[in-house]
């Protein structure tokens, strides 16, 4: 997603979304390691959301 689209997110809804994505970065993770991964381009997309999110949510604080 682009950080426009997180922007227009409540911050809850960041939160979840977070929370999402680590989930499944960590699920990426564990089928990258028993090779059964076949696009690890997802595991940098999926890391640069939650870098993303974590931004966002760390600019709304300040």
């Amino acid at each position: 997603m682009k950080a426009n689209d997180f922007r227009k997110m409540a911050e809850a809804e960041l939160k979840q979304k977070r929370d999402e994505l680590t989930q499944e970065l960590f699920n990426l993770k564990f089928q990258l390691n028993t090779g059964r991964l076949e696009n690890t381009g997802k595991l940098g997309a999926i890391r640069k959301d939650i870098a993303r999110i974590n931004t966002i949510l760390t600019e709304s604080r300040g």
